[in-house]
């Protein structure tokens, strides 16, 4: 999921340079949306791992 953030923000900062506004925003706005639910995700799996008691790597 973090490979799908990273490609939307390419996206947009290649579309920003061409000057598509609406394109950069809307592809801004969706890569920071998977970032926020990675980020999320990422913290879930590590208490759920703490909590079945194996140590973070």
């Amino acid at each position: 999921m973090l490979g799908w953030a990273l490609t939307f923000f390419v996206i947009a900062v290649i579309a920003a340079i061409f000057g598509f506004g609406g394109i950069a925003s809307g592809a801004a706005s969706i890569a920071q949306i998977l970032f926020f639910v990675f980020l999320v995700l990422f913290v879930l799996a590590m208490v759920a791992r703490a909590i079945r008691g194996r140590p973070p790597v």
